[in-house]
C-alpha cells in the first residue's frame, strides 16, 4: 500500500523475502524463498507450523510469541552437549525488506567460545553483519503483531496477561516502551528489597520512589496514549457493525489511571511519590508494592452488546480479540509508517466462511504480509492468488498450489 489516501501518511510495505532456520525446535535446517503476498502453512498439528511463526516473532525484541527460555528453543538430537559444540544453539535469519530498505537480520544463540573458552549461551542479534546494540534496533526495520489460540483466555484470565499484551501493542508503536518498564520493574524489586530491612535509610527510598514514580507514571501515559489512539482507530474502521468483527471499548483501570482522571496530571508524579512514601508500612506488612501501573488492568467490552468481554461467548471473545489485534495492526501503519507482520496461528479455525473472507480483506486493506497457519488449507481458499500456500510435515516445509476454493 502506498500513497497517501484520506489523510493517512505514505506507508513502506515490510514483508520477509527469505526465511532460514538452524536447530530451532523441530527444524534442523530449513529455508524459505517468498514473496511479498501472504504465506498459508498448513498440516497436521504438531508438524512444526507454530515453531515458523515464534522464529518470526523472535525477529522483535522480547522472547518470542511462546515467551520460552531461550534454552529450550534448540532442537533436541539427543547428544551429549560434551562432545557436541553445537548443542542448544540455533538461529534464525531472515532477509526482508524493511522499513529502512533491505535488511538482514539474524538472531539465535551460536556456539561462539568466549575469552575462557567457555561458549556464549547468551541470544546475540545482528542487522547486516552488525551486532544490535538492543533488541530496540529491531523495530526500526519491521514491527511483529501476532495472535494465538494461547491468547483465547485473555480476558477471563489474569491482569498480568492483560497488562503483558498491552505492554506489546504500546511497544510496537513507541519503541523506548519496552526499556520504560524494565527500569520500572527492576525500582520496584529494590524499594521492596529496601522495605524488607527496617534499618534502610529514609534518603534511599526517597531517591528510589522518585525513579519509580518517573517511570511509572511514563508507562502510565504511554499506556493511555494507545488506548486512546486504538478507540480511534477503532471508530474510525469498525464502528457500525458491518464488519465481521464487533467493535470493542477498551479502557484502563489502576491507581495512576484513577489520578488522572481526578485532575492529577499536571503534577502526577509529585502525587504519586507522596502516595508511595505514606504507603511504606503498609507495603512492608504486604511484602510487595500495592499501587503503580504493575497493578493496572485493561478493560475490554464488546461495543455492541455493551457487555464485558469476559462474559461473552468464547466465540465472541475470539472474534473480539482478532478485531482488536486487526484495529492495532492498522495503528501501527498509521503511527509507524510501515506495515507490520501479522503472525495469525489457527486463525480460520473457529470462523465461518463469511468471517474468514471477511479477515483476509482486513488484511488486505492493512497492506501488510500475514503469515497465517491451519489443518486445512481449504479453509484459505478466498485468499486465492493473494497468498503463496506450503504444506509442513514432520520438519519439512514444501510449496503447494493454491488452495481449493481459491
Amino acid at each position: 500500500m502506498s500513497g497517501q489516501e484520506d489523510g493517512i501518511p505514505e506507508r513502506t510495505r515490510v514483508w520477509i523475502e527469505t526465511l532460514k532456520l538452524t536447530h530451532f525446535r523441530n527444524y534442523g535446517q530449513i529455508s524459505l524463498n517468498l514473496d511479498a503476498r501472504h504465506v498459508v502453512l498448513s498440516g497436521d498439528n504438531g508438524a512444526g507450523k507454530t515453531n515458523l511463526l515464534e522464529a518470526i516473532s523472535l525477529l522483535s525484541p522480547g522472547r518470542g510469541l511462546r515467551r520460552a527460555p531461550y534454552d529450550t528453543i534448540a532442537q533436541s538430537l539427543g547428544n551429549d552437549p560434551s562432545l557436541d559444540p553445537q548443542f542448544g544453539t540455533w538461529t534464525v535469519f531472515a532477509s526482508l525488506h524493511g522499513a529502512l530498505g533491505p535488511a538482514r537480520i539474524g538472531t539465535g544463540i551460536a556456539a561462539v567460545p568466549g575469552a575462557s573458552g567457555d561458549v556464549d549461551r547468551n541470544r546475540k542479534t545482528h542487522i547486516d553483519g552488525v551486532n544490535a546494540r538492543s533488541t530496540e534496533t529491531l523495530l526500526d526495520h519491521a514491527r511483529i503483531v501476532w495472535l494465538t489460540p494461547a491468547m483465547d483466555g485473555l480476558f477471563t484470565g489474569p491482569g498480568s496477561d492483560r497488562r503483558r499484551f498491552l505492554d506489546r501493542m504500546v511497544l510496537a508503536i513507541d519503541p523506548s516502551h519496552g526499556r520504560r518498564v524494565s527500569e520500572f520493574e527492576r525500582a520496584m524489586r529494590s524499594r521492596n528489597k529496601l522495605l524488607e530491612d527496617r534499618n534502610a535509610s529514609s534518603s534511599w527510598l526517597d531517591g528510589i520512589e522518585s525513579q519509580i514514580a518517573e517511570t511509572g507514571v511514563a508507562v502510565a501515559f504511554a499506556r493511555r496514549e494507545l488506548v486512546t489512539l486504538l478507540q480511534g482507530i477503532i471508530a474510525r474502521t469498525m464502528t457500525g457493525g458491518d464488519g465481521p468483527f464487533p467493535n470493542a471499548d477498551i479502557a484502563i483501570e489502576g491507581t495512576l489511571e484513577s489520578m488522572i482522571a481526578e485532575g492529577a496530571a499536571a503534577d502526577l508524579e509529585d502525587a504519586y511519590r507522596a502516595l508511595l512514601c505514606t504507603n511504606r508500612a503498609r507495603d512492608r506488612a504486604a511484602g510487595r508494592m500495592l499501587d503503580g501501573p504493575h497493578r493496572s488492568n485493561l478493560l475490554v467490552r464488546h461495543g455492541p452488546k455493551n457487555m464485558a468481554a469476559a462474559l461473552c461467548s468464547t466465540g465472541e471473545q475470539k472474534a473480539l480479540l482478532l478485531g482488536l489485534v486487526l484495529a492495532h495492526a492498522q495503528l501501527v501503519c498509521d503511527v509507524s509508517g510501515m506495515t507490520p507482520i501479522i503472525l495469525l496461528d489457527e486463525v480460520a479455525a473457529h470462523l465461518d466462511e463469511q468471517r474468514r473472507a471477511g479477515l483476509f480483506d482486513l488484511i488486505d486493506a492493512i497492506g501488510c504480509q500475514a503469515w497465517m497457519t491451519g489443518t486445512d488449507a481449504p479453509m484459505f481458499g478466498a485468499l486465492g492468488d493473494r497468498a503463496q500456500f506450503f504444506n509442513v510435515s514432520n520438519g519439512q516445509v514444501s510449496p503447494a498450489g493454491p488452495a481449493p476454493g481459491g
